[in-house]
């Protein structure tokens, strides 16, 4: 009877001087609703890979990568950002992007390979989960404008990008298709797992007002999508993947650049 009266009085908020409130419990239905249908069409991709429809899986995983970047967004523009919606986005995310790519890639090539090739596919899942444990553990102290390691949305997008090429182009006969996908899908593990730094673009404000010369250019960028869908997004992601080495890189020789001019400074004043 003691605890039938504590679970009612836990589900009640009695302000000062007013009557009882039944506690609303629920959840945003918008952001959550993308979220889900992230999480759908990653699963989707898992079944048409089953069935042998590799370029229909490619162009789910794609589909929820679109899904995946509107939910988060959609969230802090109305303001529904919630505990329940971070969580659940990140089992999606280890769905979508962790699991459906490896599989699709299993059962496009890497089963040809043998051991080699499922160990190949675990690696990408496992390196995804622990990208997604980590992200979720420095979301509040990590810098906004970058990510530490390669997204797993993009590492999916890598590898669905290539097999969509491949299959688009019927280049499977052509080239040797799975040593390469293979090679990818360990680079991309390991990317996402890294230190480097990838530009995050969440400093891209949708509420605020642009140049005309911007929405020009996403306009341009839809219509360059359109023209070849396949090699625009496969050549595109593998660009962002290999930028994040490139500005390392970049950033490693800025230092020793100015390493060198400090240490001659100091010998010129010695």
């Amino acid at each position: 009877m003691d605890s039938e009266n504590q679970t009612k009085s836990s589900l009640t908020e009695t302000p000062p001087g007013g009557e009882a409130k039944f506690r609303r419990k629920g959840i945003y239905l918008l952001p959550n609703l993308l979220t889900t249908g992230a999480l759908f069409a990653g699963f989707y991709a898992i079944v048409a890979a089953i069935n042998g429809s590799y370029e229909t899986a490619a162009i789910s995983i794609f589909v929820a990568l679109v899904l995946d970047g509107m939910d988060g967004r959609i969230a802090r523009i109305t303001n529904t950002q919630s505990d329940f919606g971070a969580e659940y986005d990140s089992l999606a995310d280890m769905v979508s992007f962790g699991l459906a790519p490896a599989l699709v890639a299993y059962e496009w090539l890497l089963t040809d390979l043998g051991k080699i090739g499922w160990l190949g596919a675990f690696v990408f899942t496992s390196t995804a989960a622990l990208r997604l444990a980590r992200f979720n553990t420095q979301a509040g102290v990590i810098d906004k404008r970058y990510f530490q390691g390669l997204p797993s949305p993009a590492a999916a997008a890598v590898i669905a990008g290539i097999i969509w090429f491949v299959e688009s182009y019927s280049l499977k006969a052509a080239l040797p298709v799975a040593s390469v996908l293979f090679s990818a899908t360990i680079a991309m593990a390991f990317l996402m797992v890294s230190n480097i730094r990838y530009y995050s673009f969440k400093e891209f404000d949708l509420r605020g007002k642009v140049p005309f010369v911007a929405v020009l250019a996403i306009v341009l960028g839809f219509v360059l999508i359109s023209i070849d869908p396949a090699a625009i997004l496969a050549f595109g992601f593998v660009g962002y993947a290999v930028s994040g080495p490139l500005m390392t890189l970049v950033q490693i020789r800025r230092r020793r650049i100015k390493r060198k001019r400090a240490v001659r400074t100091g010998h010129d004043v010695g």
